[in-house]
């Protein structure tokens, strides 16, 4: 039995804080597509309030995080352009370890991102 689990968290590094409200879609990749399984809106410390994916649902494979940010810059002040240029990123990635604990967050500023692989 999988005992890893899958969180994420979004920081907004233009303004130093945590990105609360931002929308999350997870999905499954496979052969045939992709299977949304999970949605979820961060919270006041830019968090899910529960694993993305639990331990309960983990299973090796590869995945695709949606961050929705383009309501939140709207929310923040920054100017809209038309098309913002980030609206929605999506960051793909692999999961090895039934075991592990995979922690895949966000910095976000209205003209970039980087993520890497947390602990």
């Amino acid at each position: 039995m999988a005992e890893g689990y899958l969180t994420t968290h979004v920081l907004d590094t233009a303004r130093g804080v945590p990105a609360k409200g931002i929308a999350i879609t997870l999905f499954r990749l496979s052969g045939e597509g992709r299977e949304k399984i999970a949605e979820a809106v961060t919270n006041d410390d830019g968090r899910t309030d529960s694993p993305i994916l639990p331990k309960d649902r983990f299973a090796t494979g590869q995945y695709e995080l949606i961050f929705h940010t383009g309501s939140y810059l709207d929310a923040t002040g920054v100017p809209p352009e038309s098309p913002r240029f980030l609206t929605d990123i999506p960051i793909r990635f692999g999961i090895s370890d039934p075991a592990a604990h995979y922690h895949v967050p966000l910095l976000l500023s209205p003209f970039g991102y980087s993520t890497y692989r947390g602990s």
